[in-house]
């Protein structure tokens, strides 16, 4: 019992008590723990985003996207991720990857895309409507489940990884299908470097020719690059802007997912998840921003680099899903539609390029 002392006029003074035996408020102590909680798999993500940035610097070529998601699937097979990760890799895998995003609707200025006329953007349109539906019905005669078939087919027919999360962030896939698309995107996206290049060097074909289907066929955008440089000439550039044309698809697609959701999942009296999700508002925002504001070099260029870190550390922490063990049990049906909805859009591109002279 704490000793009681007397005041000046004989009655008990006031006990004081220890600041360390004060409690704290319950909502405080679930911030910190919340906070705490994040940090670690939060630092480990953004390490590994800078360390795919330096390994950029050393050799320019390499996208660090993909070596983000290298480094995060070599990772969680050759060691055990402990727990404490888990939280803040979370975090990085949907908020880091949102806000990436976002930032990647700088790098799109629709002008450059209109610039393109209007047979490619309908090109375009076919090449990302087509490359869904076509994907779908396959994966549906496989017999591969819905939701993995819809991420495999937004993944190959829109922009990569960076499509399968945003589509899960619609519509919170498993785990397991998340890992799986994106597993898929990165082993045929890479495959598709070298390949393409090739096929269109036995076709005689202009580079702006070459750079509109590469950039209507490959799934990730620092794929397009790859191929783009090994094309040469005029055809990178190309490939770019038809590229970030298939990325500026990416709204209209989760919109129309959501709508799908509002109508399917929601039961009476409730609004259902949201017609257009906040980071692909975003998203649109920030590519008219780029379009119609006299945005200066500097900002343009401290967004592309914002855009690069988060997005690689969003794919760092996907990449820790991919685990060979899951991927086992996914079975050969995801990767025959992998295969199949790579030479499928690749058809599309290229005949629709072909249409068009």
């Amino acid at each position: 019992m704490s000793p009681v002392t007397s005041g000046a006029n004989g009655q008990p003074a006031p006990v004081v008590p220890d600041s360390s035996t004060v409690p704290v408020p319950a909502d405080e102590r679930r911030t910190d723990r919340r906070q705490s909680s994040v940090l670690p798999g939060l630092g480990l993500a953004l390490g590994a985003a800078a360390v795919a940035l330096l390994v950029q610097w050393v050799a320019p070529p390499v996208s660090p996207l993909l070596v983000a998601i290298v480094l995060g699937v070599a990772l969680t097979n050759l060691w055990s991720i402990p727990d404490t990760f888990a939280p803040g890799m979370k975090v990085a895998a949907k908020r880091l990857l949102r806000l990436g995003i976002v930032a990647l609707g700088l790098q799109l200025a629709l002008g450059d895309i209109l610039a393109l006329g209007l047979g490619m953007i309908i090109v375009v349109l076919l090449i990302v409507g087509l490359g869904i539906g076509g994907t779908f019905v396959m994966g549906k005669a496989l017999g591969v489940p819905p939701m993995q078939r819809l991420l495999i087919a937004c993944g190959f027919s829109i922009c990569g990884a960076a499509a399968v999360a945003a589509v899960d962030g619609a519509v919170e896939a498993e785990e397991e299908d998340v890992a799986s698309a994106i597993g898929l995107v990165v082993v045929f996206g890479t495959l598709m470097i070298g390949l393409v290049p090739a096929i269109l060097s036995l076709m005689d074909l202009t580079h702006h020719q070459e750079g509109l289907i590469a950039g209507g066929s490959i799934h990730e955008v620092a794929q397009v690059v790859a191929a783009g440089g090994i094309l040469g000439g005029g055809a990178l550039a190309t490939a770019v802007v038809v590229k970030l044309a298939r990325v500026l698809m990416l709204a209209p697609v989760i919109t129309v997912i959501g709508l799908l959701r509002r109508r399917g999942d929601a039961p009476v009296g409730d609004s259902g998840p949201p017609l257009i999700p906040l980071f692909v508002a975003g998203f649109l925002v920030a590519a008219l921003a780029r379009t119609l504001l006299p945005l200066g070099p500097t900002i343009l260029a401290g967004g592309k680099v914002l855009e690069t870190i988060l997005l690689s550390a969003a794919m760092f922490a996907l990449g820790c899903g991919v685990r060979v063990s899951v991927l086992k049990k996914v079975g050969g049906r995801p990767v025959v539609l992998g295969a199949l909805s790579t030479v499928w859009v690749f058809a599309v591109a290229t005949t629709g390029v072909l249409l068009i002279g």
